[in-house]
């Protein structure tokens, strides 16, 4: 089973070629982020004409979350339980956002996971940021406990560099987020509790990266992040044969300013 993720930055935008893709990759499984659209906008028969189950929610032009399976897309659950909301008003409600979507395929229960951005680290969306993960961490942990045996994969844009390999230039970052110790923190909480980072292993290095601004050319100087992650637990970590980061997804025209990461499972 061939997995992956990618933040599309918008489906309608990048249909062609996202299905292009899905086309000459030989995915089976694929989870995307940032689709921006309701549900009712997403395209759908792009997918299933070619043999795609698909699953997705979004409720306005901003976040978004899908996966899209052709060996099988079962027991498909909008957020996880303790998933935090957000609202910059603190007097309103905090409504959960189109951040998480998890389904079964093939046996391998797949999140799709588009974690909070943290904007400024003194910014609210920062402390949200930070409740999230945390809630995330709380119930995974928990689907571990009561299932040592469990496949799962945390897959998606997780918003966090979790080490300085991960940034073109830690000096940059000082002071921003993606690289706080808190968010750090964060992330390597996960790893703790048995998730393991299956691609890191496969691509590993400095100028390794999943993600580059479109501003600054980054993208040609090599200036990136790598944001986007695998995160799996014991047993489907051990299946794991392979992974890779398809840089060349980021090039042409219309491309998102994320490349889609691929994880081969055995079995």
């Amino acid at each position: 089973m061939r997995l992956a993720t990618w933040n599309v930055n918008s489906v309608r935008a990048r249909t062609d070629r996202i299905v292009d893709w899905l086309q000459r990759s030989d995915v089976d499984v694929l989870a995307m982020q940032e689709t921006k659209c309701k549900d009712e906008q997403f395209p759908t028969e792009r997918f299933t004409e070619i043999g795609y189950q698909v699953a997705h929610v979004g409720y306005s032009q901003w976040n978004g979350v899908a996966i899209v399976s052709r060996v099988g897309l079962d027991d498909v659950e909008v957020g996880f339980a303790d998933q935090p909301g957000f609202h910059k008003d603190p007097e309103s409600e905090q409504a959960p956002e189109a951040r998480a979507l998890g389904a079964t395929c093939a046996g391998v229960r797949v999140w799709s996971l588009y974690v909070p951005n943290g904007r400024e680290l003194t910014d609210p969306h920062y402390a949200y940021k930070l409740d999230w993960l945390a809630a995330l961490r709380k119930d995974a942990t928990g689907w571990l406990e009561r299932d040592p045996a469990a496949q799962v994969a945390l897959v998606g844009d997780w918003n966090v560099a979790p080490t300085d390999e991960d940034v073109w230039d830690p000096s940059f970052f000082e002071g921003k987020t993606h690289t706080s110790v808190g968010e750090r923190e964060a992330f390597a909480s996960f790893v703790d509790s048995g998730f393991a980072d299956v691609v890191r292993p496969h691509t590993p290095g400095p100028g390794v990266y999943t993600y580059w601004d479109y501003t600054q050319l980054r993208f040609p100087k090599r200036q990136g992040m790598r944001i986007d992650f695998a995160l799996c637990s014991p047993a489907l970590a051990a299946r794991v044969s392979g992974a890779s980061i398809d840089r060349d997804e980021r090039k042409g025209k219309g491309a998102s300013d994320h490349a889609p990461v691929i994880v081969d499972l055995q079995g």
